[in-house]
């Protein structure tokens, strides 16, 4: 713990080097309470921004600074100098994936705050949001073990990150893509957030929820047994 710990401040230290990790975090709540507040037409569904750019950043920030912050101290050296210092992959992984999932959570929470969203229903909101935010930053974190820089990590995370994205609005205009769509976290979470007064899951979202954090879960496995942490 002392080591994820000790990370984590690093991280915090980094951030104000990093722009474009800081970008993906502040980007979408940013844009979420501008448009709730600037742009409103009349019939538009109560939180009707709120419930877009949930998604959009519970998929895009993760998975983008996860691989990004991995991947660039791979290709610096920084991973292999800690490894050799005898910081453990897990402690570093740990300590990366609690900041990132810090700052993610933390950009929710203003973002639904400044929006109106209060009580029950914001409680019931994080609640939902928490476990596709732990899937995204650990899909990221396999891009990031998988690639070799910066610049293949960003080839690989991009596609990957626009599938999850931009699926849940596809299949609302769209039948057949509405039944690929069914089966991706990203789509189930944004059914949930249908009714954002009264978040609920079903038991066959909670289903392919849990099937999706399995298969991203052995993916990482897979990625971190033939690549490891440090750049070869």
């Amino acid at each position: 713990m002392r080591e994820a710990t000790a990370i984590f401040r690093k991280q915090i230290l980094d951030t104000r080097k990093n722009k474009m990790v800081l970008i993906q975090f502040v980007l979408f709540p940013i844009m979420t309470i501008v448009m709730s507040n600037v742009v409103k037409i009349d019939d538009m569904p109560e939180f009707f921004y709120l419930k877009l750019f949930s998604i959009m950043y519970m998929a895009m920030a993760p998975i983008t600074s996860m691989s990004a912050i991995i991947s660039e101290e791979k290709e610096k050296g920084t991973l292999r100098a800690l490894t050799m210092s005898n910081v453990s992959p897990m402690s570093y992984l740990l300590g990366v994936g609690v900041y990132d999932f810090s700052c993610c959570m933390l950009g929710m929470i203003l973002m639904s705050r400044i929006c109106g969203l209060s009580g029950e229903a914001w409680r019931d909101y994080l609640w939902v949001m928490a476990p596709g935010l732990l899937i995204s930053i650990l899909l990221g974190a396999a891009i990031g073990v998988k690639a070799k820089d910066q610049m293949s990590a960003t080839s690989l995370s991009v596609p990957v990150m626009c599938v999850f994205t931009f699926l849940p609005m596809m299949a609302q205009f769209n039948d057949t893509i509405a039944k690929v769509a069914k089966f991706f976290y990203t789509q189930q979470l944004y059914l949930a957030l249908t009714d954002i007064n009264n978040v609920k899951i079903g038991t066959e979202g909670l289903i392919i929820v849990a099937a999706n954090a399995l298969l991203v879960l052995m993916f990482f496995i897979i990625a971190f047994r033939k690549e490891g942490l440090a750049a070869k």
